[in-house]
């Protein structure tokens, strides 16, 4: 992760994330820490998203299915996986540009802890967007017994190193006192 940047003699600020100089075409980063699902996060996730499938909400249905019991919500699942990722691949992204192949591998229950981890598949500079680059990462989440539960690839547009304001102060908007 990035260091800390000296604004003045003895104050720093703090930067996470990495740049696009920063990521090379077949580094795995391993996100942590996971982040243990509830039967309240699931409900909550799902009425919030207006997806009332009573697979997910409705613990007697849900007991009538091959599961037996309420499944996590699968775009909660996306959400919190992609959540895992960001300190390491999108902390300095200027923006998603796009999920492919989400496939969902196994069921996520609550109770059930998620991590990540991100392969780098490609990078290359921006032709339209000079300081800009977009990286490519296939994420797999992981359940607390090591098993594959979603995996997709994300594409971001990330700062290079000389253009992010994040790590160049003179290129941020000057804050009032």
């Amino acid at each position: 992760m990035l260091q800390p940047i000296e604004l003045s003699p003895g104050r720093f600020r703090a930067v996470y994330g990495r740049c696009f100089d920063d990521f090379q075409v077949g580094h795995v980063y391993e996100h942590r820490p996971g982040r243990t699902l509830t039967e309240a996060d699931n409900l909550q996730f799902s009425l919030l998203t207006m997806n009332q499938h009573p697979a997910h909400c409705d613990a007697a249905y849900a007991q009538t299915t091959e599961f037996g019991r309420p499944l996590v919500n699968s775009t909660l699942t996306l959400a919190v996986v992609v959540g895992l990722s960001v300190n390491d691949l999108s902390a300095q992204a200027i923006a998603n540009l796009g999920w492919n192949d989400v496939v969902l591998t196994a069921p996520v229950f609550a109770g059930d802890t998620l991590y990540a981890e991100s392969e780098i598949l490609s990078k290359r500079l921006s032709a339209s967007r000079p300081g800009q680059g977009i990286v490519t990462a296939r994420t797999r989440g992981l359940n607390q017994r090591h098993e594959e539960v979603i995996r997709y690839e994300r594409s971001f547009l990330v700062w290079t190193r000389e253009h992010s304001p994040a790590l160049n102060p003179q290129l941020q908007p000057a804050t009032k006192a």
